[in-house]
């Protein structure tokens, strides 16, 4: 006999940190780390132990095409069966992934095998963010009074982003260390072992029973053609550039430094954009109302384009590290207002599409450039290979003034504001609940 039960009433003095328990953050904030360093790990290996950058490029596009295609099949499971189970296997399937592409790397085994484990790894590839949005949703709506709801689902999402932002610095940095104090293979073993315990304590976590969000009418859609229009397609066209600038960028830096006899040390100075990036990314609330969305896309693209040309004429490390703080400068808060500009002008109910045309535009650039720099480096050379970049950071500015000229009226609309209604914050959360995958 099958019985409902009622969530018990909301009181008024919960929070969202009593809620998930003391332990939830750090061991979801540590889970990311993995996925943050496997492809910048997966290509310092393969660089490392087969000397070449057109093999790890390409590794590293084979990486980001595995967690492309299987990442959302992922999410479909833990909808029907639940996260734990999920997380559980695909962080063993990890673990084991990583494992063997530091024995597989330095093997005699051909480079297909080599590709496969990359496939695998970005397969396998735990998607700890919006698992972890999709739990901290299901707790605001259970756990929270309704009058807490709307301003509790727009921090929670900004802490999420940040936290995302933050793995992808330090990942990384924690990729150059190891790999320079230790071994290539190093960091292969770090996220292995990181995997292995973070990963399967989030799967273990309370937070994973999470009741499952009420099955309510379906929202209301707008026409799908309405996701071809020109307002849409050229924020899709700068996540797509987006991509570009981040394989172009890492590949031909990897690229000029192992010519240099640095290859090692590649995380470490890709790290220094990080920084940058995630700085300015968080501060961007900070930014005044008359800076609109449309006027930040071309001021920030526009330093994007400074610093690549920069990254170009960089003759040494110092000048590479230079460059690589002015585009982190203008990076994050591209990213920010990309994602702004794609909720602002999502078709009705078609918000998660919209995501997640932006996320495989993304994917999609950067595992093209990682192979097509990869090979303009090996058969062109690494000084070649670093005015790529300025291209894909080109690609982004075009799109930005084209958003400014055609789209104006929607760019230069006042950005949402911070305080949703109740029942904006419902809809929101339960499109983030039903398609948790789609705001990787």
């Amino acid at each position: 006999m099958t019985t409902s039960q009622t969530p018990p009433a909301p009181q008024q003095g919960s929070t969202l940190f009593r809620a998930a328990g003391p332990a939830y953050f750090p061991i979801a904030f540590i889970a990311r780390f993995p996925f943050a360093m496997m492809v910048v790990g997966t290509l310092t290996l393969v660089v490392s132990a087969r000397e070449s950058i057109a093999l790890g490029g390409l590794n590293a596009a084979v990486v980001g095409l595995g967690s492309a295609l299987i990442g959302p099949l992922l999410g479909a499971a833990a909808d029907r069966i639940g996260q734990r189970r999920v997380i559980l296997v695909a962080g063993i399937v990890h673990s084991l992934a990583l494992l063997a592409l530091a024995a597989v790397a330095f093997s005699a085994l051909p480079d297909l095998a080599v590709l496969a484990v990359g496939f695998l790894i970005g397969a396998s590839s735990p998607q700890i963010g919006p698992f972890s949005r999709s739990r901290l949703v299901q707790l605001i709506l259970t756990k929270l009074p309704p009058a807490r709801r709307a301003h509790s689902l727009n921090g929670t999402m900004g802490y999420e982003s940040a936290a995302d932002e933050t793995a992808f610095v330090f990942g990384p940095l924690v990729v150059g260390l190891l790999a320079t104090t230790l071994n290539p293979a190093a960091p292969m073993i770090g996220a292995a072992v990181l995997t292995l315990v973070f990963v399967t304590a989030f799967a273990l976590h309370p937070t994973a029973q999470s009741a499952a969000p009420t099955t309510e009418e379906p929202a209301i859609q707008a026409p799908a053609r309405e996701l071809l229009t020109l307002r849409v397609l050229v924020v899709v066209a700068g996540a797509l550039g987006v991509g570009l600038f981040f394989g172009t960028v890492l590949t031909s830096l990897t690229a000029f430094l192992a010519d240099s006899g640095r290859g090692d040390s590649a995380g470490l100075v890709y790290g220094v954009m990080g920084i940058g990036s995630t700085i300015l990314a968080l501060s961007i609330t900070l930014f005044p109302a008359r800076f609109r969305l449309f006027a930040r896309w071309l001021v920030f693209s526009s330093l994007m384009l400074a610093a690549m040309i920069g990254f170009g004429l960089a003759g040494g490390l110092a000048g590479l590290i230079w460059a690589m703080a002015i585009a982190g400068i203008g990076i994050g808060p591209t990213i920010v207002t990309l994602f702004s500009l794609a909720a602002e002008r999502s078709p009705q109910g078609r918000s998660a599409t919209v995501m997640t045309m932006l996320g495989s535009a993304t994917i999609v650039g950067q595992s093209a450039a990682s192979a097509l720099t990869g090979a303009v480096a090996e058969n062109a050379g690494s000084q070649v290979a670093m005015w790529l970049p300025v291209g894909a950071a080109t690609l982004v500015m075009l799109a930005a003034v084209v958003n400014a000229l055609a789209c104006r009226e929607s760019a230069t609309a006042a950005p949402h504001a911070h305080g949703l209604s109740d029942e904006e914050a419902r809809a929101e959360a339960r499109t983030l609940t039903e398609l948790p995958t789609e705001h990787l």
